[in-house]
């Protein structure tokens, strides 16, 4: 499951045009090889509906988005790499050199020897000041390298070190130096259970700084994509290697060419986010079904829907369900909150799929509930001095609490 949330007003969705990804420690450097990899598999794949001119449409669109070429042919991803540490950044290279299909630019990554040990403070206030240069000449490199860019997909985690302090820097640098371009973070939501015991105060640092910062938050749950490899795909030993896959599944699912309503002859657009969870009120309109914190979430009101539909028989797909009004804030007509793209080149070799792309409410129980947990910590002082010797000071985190009550208060009056 993905679910998107926008800072601000809601930016204009990735034209044709060039995106740089951004890998940030080990969950954003390993979802993001399987990310293109999922890309240039599909894009490769043969597909029945489709003739050998869409076909080949379909493959340069996804390589103008997503890779460069060298001269003997192999596509290099359109991608930084970022860790403290090197082992994952050099089993990463590896791994996509070894494919003999695809591999990441020689000099397009960025590792040290050490750490930041879980502690968003370190990787925030510590390893992004200190490499600020080396990164951001990185990244520029890279956007040079692009005849137009239309954005930067940063992938990261959201409760650890590296990739949430670092990434939290570098998405705040990529707003100050390319404030035209749009900054979408795709982040992993941590397990309900816990994995470290810091890791509701690094999310809420993350997500305060990220939302001051990024157009566009695109998150997955641990829980959501475990339950995935368990209950779907029937699993029983699942590994990161099978959560990472599914997750690079659904984005390549979002992010792959498709058709616009506006331009049935050539793909040129990208979605944002995935969200399954929209349904109209069991009974009422829309203002007597508004979600409560106190209350069970019965309706799932949203700002905007995007239904990408793919392979056999889209043109007869019926959508009409998503046209409803009680579905949508009572300040948007449906006409202008929902459109819907359709194309017959097939996904990932399935017959049809369909994607919705949601920005909604869906994300609030889930952050009021880490908000809640941070705060009961803060209130006893816990672990705040790992903090502060890294130069986070208590105001920070009164501000990030702050900044985030707002957001669970902005979607929950929707």
């Amino acid at each position: 499951m993905l679910m998107v949330v926008f800072r601000g007003n809601t930016p204009s969705l990735w034209l044709s045009m060039s995106i740089v990804t951004v890998q940030l420690g080990q969950c954003g450097n390993q979802i993001g090889f399987e990310v293109f990899d999922a890309l240039l598999s599909d894009s490769h794949s043969s597909q029945g509906l489709c003739c050998k001119r869409e076909n080949e449409a379909y493959q340069a669109s996804c390589k103008e988005r997503f890779f460069s070429e060298e001269e003997n042919g192999v596509p290099i991803a359109r991608a930084v790499l970022v860790d403290m540490e090197p082992k994952v950044i050099n089993q990463t290279l590896s791994k996509a050199a070894q494919s003999g299909r695809w591999k990441y630019g020689q000099h397009a990554c960025f590792c040290q020897k050490q750490g930041s040990g879980n502690n968003w403070a370190y990787g925030y206030s510590v390893h992004g000041p200190r490499h600020e240069e080396s990164i951001m000449n990185l990244i520029r490199k890279e956007v040079e390298k692009c005849d137009s860019v239309s954005g930067f997909f940063i992938i990261m985690s959201m409760a650890g070190g590296t990739g949430s302090g670092i990434g939290a820097f570098v998405t705040q640098n990529l707003q100050d130096q390319y404030s035209n371009s749009l900054k979408m973070n795709q982040i992993i939501w941590p397990y309900g259970t816990g994995e470290v015991i810091v890791q509701n105060y690094n999310s809420i640092l993350t997500l305060s700084h990220l939302y001051r910062s990024s157009d566009a938050l695109l998150v997955h749950e641990n829980d959501a994509v475990h339950k995935i490899c368990a209950k779907l795909m029937n699993i029983k030993q699942i590994s990161f290697s099978d959560i990472n896959q599914v997750l690079a599944h659904q984005l390549g699912s979002v992010f792959q060419p498709t058709y616009s309503a506006e331009s049935s002859f050539h793909y040129r657009r990208n979605p944002l986010g995935i969200d399954w969870h929209v349904r109209p009120p069991l009974s009422g309109p829309p203002s007597l079904s508004k979600m409560s914190l106190n209350k069970d979430l019965h309706f799932n009101t949203s700002i905007a829907n995007l239904v990408i539909l793919r392979g056999k028989d889209v043109q007869s797909a019926d959508v009409e369900g998503f046209k409803d009004p009680a579905l949508y804030t009572s300040w948007l007509e449906p006409v202008n909150a929902f459109n819907v793209w359709k194309t017959q080149r097939a996904f990932s070799k399935y017959e049809k799929s369909a994607v919705l792309v949601s920005n909604s409410q869906f994300l609030v129980k889930p952050l009021d509930m880490i908000v809640g947990k941070a705060w009961n910590m803060f209130a006893s002082k816990a672990y705040i001095h790992q903090y502060t010797k890294f130069g986070i000071e208590e105001e920070d985190f009164l501000d990030s609490f702050t900044s985030l009550e707002q957001v669970v208060a902005s979607y929950c009056n929707l």
